[in-house]
């Protein structure tokens, strides 16, 4: 079945970097639009960056343009968030997404804390 699990969240102070990763399974990875989405308590997730299936074009939110770095390891089917610069403004539950045809589906989340 389709799954999507996270990786690599934790506390760093402020000026810091943090890499995310997330790893999938049962279906094609390559073909497919991935995402990072985070989700700050009380609120609507938010999305903060995607890259195309194939050509593996980024996008990202203006929050995070400069500070953030999506990629992606088809052979591994394994999507990257590098983040550096982080802000405590970034402290959220960060989740990865893939709008397959059939359905949307989503990592268990990570934690992202920022601070000193």
């Amino acid at each position: 079945q389709v799954q999507l699990v996270e990786s690599g969240g934790g506390l760093v102070q402020p000026g810091g970097s943090l890499k995310l990763s997330c790893t999938a399974s049962g279906f094609v990875f390559g073909w497919y639009t991935a995402r990072w989405y985070r989700q700050f308590p009380g609120k609507e997730r938010e999305l903060v960056a995607s890259i195309t299936g194939g050509s593996g074009m980024p996008n990202y939110a203006d929050s995070v343009k400069g500070r953030f770095t999506i990629s992606r390891d088809n052979a591994k089917k394994t999507v990257y968030l590098q983040m550096n610069l982080l802000k405590p403004e970034d402290t959220a539950v960060y989740y990865c997404n893939v709008p397959l045809t059939s359905s949307d589906y989503w990592g268990q989340g990570t934690q992202v804390t920022v601070s000193s």
